[in-house]
C-alpha cells in the first residue's frame, strides 16, 4: 500500500472498495457461484475499478443514486443477479463514506468491516 505523509493515495481507496465489495455477501454469491460465466473474478474487480472511476474521475457531484445505480446495472447485466435485500443501498452508503474520508484525508482511519 502506498502513502504520502502517512495518508493513503489512490491505490489504498482501491484497496479499500475492494475489501468492501469482496465481503458484500450478494457480490461473493455472484463471483463464487459464477452467475457471470467463467470471468465473474474480472467482471467483479471490474466493477471496482467502475466504482473507484464513479467516486473519483466523474464530473460534477457524486450522489449515492449514482453508486446505487451503477451497483444494481453491474449486478444485473453482468451476473444476471437482481439484489432486493436491500444491500446495494448500504454498500453504496459505505462507498460515499470512503469518499468524504478520503477527501478530508482520514483515509487512513477507515476501517472497512
Amino acid at each position: 500500500m502506498e502513502s504520502v505523509d502517512g495518508k493513503f493515495t489512490v491505490t489504498g481507496v482501491e484497496e479499500r472498495i475492494w475489501k468492501l465489495l469482496s465481503k458484500w455477501k450478494a457480490l461473493a454469491m455472484a463471483v463464487e457461484n459464477q452467475w457471470g460465466g467463467p470471468d465473474s473474478i474480472l467482471k467483479s474487480q471490474k466493477l471496482a475499478s467502475d466504482v473507484l472511476s464513479c467516486l473519483f474521475l466523474s464530473k460534477g457531484e457524486v450522489k449515492v443514486e449514482d453508486l446505487e445505480n451503477l451497483l444494481h446495472e453491474s449486478l444485473l447485466l453482468s451476473f444476471n443477479t437482481e439484489i432486493e435485500d436491500g444491500s446495494i443501498d448500504q454498500v453504496a452508503e459505505q462507498l460515499m463514506n470512503i469518499r468524504e474520508e478520503y477527501l478530508q484525508g482520514n483515509i487512513n482511519i477507515i476501517s472497512v468491516k
